[in-house]
């Protein structure tokens, strides 16, 4: 036997017995890929709506409280803070331990949060309303890493479908959690607590139950699975041992690592920046929780549910003319939230709308260019970086927001956030530029 036989049976037998089964049968592969895209679909149905009361009522409840509208973009901050520790920690975990250990660890650790949300209401708590807040963040990250476990096992030329299949299952929880504000609110009521805090029970029961579903049923590991494959492909490709950690970093397209994080943060930045202050900025034109619930609830939807069509053209027409599309979707929404009358519920939905579908034009693009410059040895801790600086993107975003519109107005932040979205452009440009 030759020393590159002897070294491949060898990757081989170090492999556990539960993951040799996919090594040479593409047909179980790819059995292993669907069941691994329905329970990610399920957590996602959960997260979704666990994710959704912060957007909605989030800022609300920080200006009930603190009775003042100057600082109603902290929760969003603050939550988004939480969301950059949690999406290094989920993808370190993940990287070291699979999705199921990450991925589950980070959901259950959201309904922890959201559960301190509802208790900090009732005590009439600030402090414990901003630490729970930040541990409440973990969901959101969470429920954000989920899309890459649909990637490990698929195709490249499939991975952006992939990602957009796991969003658009968000749209469920997502869009039912604002809609659901004032029938939460009166089971809070008819509890003894706030109103505000009845989104924030749903958030903790979904979350929770997001993070026993991916941790009961996530098996095999899909990462792990990913890793074991391309290992011993290496062994098959080389004559040498499969690459150390340190030379795969080496092997990491940067180009395209730079570009996928740029064109997420930049999305974020804008869609968390005008999302927050929009229920603050519809409340002092009279509207209603349930209208607020609706803008939202839409404005979810938007973000969400365009994600099958969203996936096929990205992996069709490519990662960067998609994210041109995003910046000008972004753009066309700052204009039209800046000029919309406060007071035109058809034209905040419009500009909501927009606002989502082009923060999922820009958020699936640059995944799937993050998905295409790692390899599965890297890939989880790769992506779990560049979540935290998506997330701190979102915290600056959301505490700007309020001292900008308590500074000038809700027009002067979406044209801002609008202009903002065209630096989009020149990023792409750069990417095309040989290296």
């Amino acid at each position: 036997m030759s020393t590159h036989t002897a070294l491949v049976k060898e990757k081989i037998d170090n492999i556990g017995e539960s993951l040799r089964p996919f090594l040479d049968s593409p047909r179980k592969l790819h059995q292993l890929h669907k069941r691994t895209m329905i329970i990610v679909i399920v957590s996602q149905i959960f997260g979704g709506a666990g994710l959704a009361a912060g957007i909605t009522v989030g800022a609300l409840l920080a200006q009930d409280m603190l009775g003042t509208d100057k600082y109603a973009g902290v929760p969003t901050a603050l939550f988004t803070l939480g969301s950059a520790a949690a999406a290094l920690t989920v993808g370190r975990l993940s990287q070291r331990l699979g999705r199921r250990a990450g991925l589950s660890a980070g959901f259950l650790t959201g309904g922890i949060g959201a559960a301190g949300v509802v208790l900090a209401a009732n005590l009439n708590n600030i402090m414990l309303l901003f630490l729970s807040l930040l541990v409440y963040g973990a969901g959101t990250a969470t429920n954000l890493q989920a899309r890459y476990a649909g990637t490990d096992l698929a195709l490249p030329t499939g991975r952006a479908k992939a990602i957009s299949t796991a969003m658009v299952f968000t749209t469920f929880g997502a869009v039912a959690g604002p809609n659901l504000v004032n029938i939460t609110g009166r089971i809070a009521t008819s509890l003894g607590a706030p109103a505000l805090s009845g989104p924030f029970i749903l958030a903790a029961i979904a979350y929770i139950l997001a993070g026993l579903v991916l941790l009961i049923f996530l098996r095999p590991d899909p990462l792990i699975v990913a890793k074991a494959i391309t290992e011993v492909q290496l062994a098959k490709d080389n004559q040498n041992n499969p690459q150390p950690v340190h030379a795969l970093e080496a092997n990491i397209n940067k180009r395209g690592i730079i570009v996928g994080a740029s064109v997420m943060v930049l999305t974020q930045v804008v869609m968390i920046a005008i999302m927050t202050m929009t229920p603050v900025h519809m409340k002092h034109h009279g509207h209603g929780l349930k209208e607020v619930g609706v803008v939202i609830g839409i404005h979810v939807a938007a973000m969400y549910l365009p994600s099958l069509l969203t996936g096929v053209l990205v992996d069709k027409y490519g990662r960067l003319p998609m994210s041109y599309a995003s910046g000008i979707t972004l753009l066309l929404a700052g204009l039209l939230a800046a000029f919309a009358p406060g007071d035109s519920m058809i034209l905040l939905i419009l500009a909501l709308a927009l606002l989502g579908l082009g923060w999922n034009f820009g958020l699936i693009s640059g995944t799937a260019a993050i998905v295409d410059a790692a390899p599965p040895q890297m890939r989880a801790k790769t992506q779990g970086t560049v979540d935290v600086l998506i997330a701190l993107a979102g915290a600056s975003g959301g505490a700007l927001s309020g001292m900008v519109v308590a500074q000038s107005s809700y027009s002067m932040l979406s044209l801002t956030g609008g202009f903002l979205s065209l630096l989009l452009i020149p990023v792409v440009l750069w990417s095309r530029r040989k290296g």
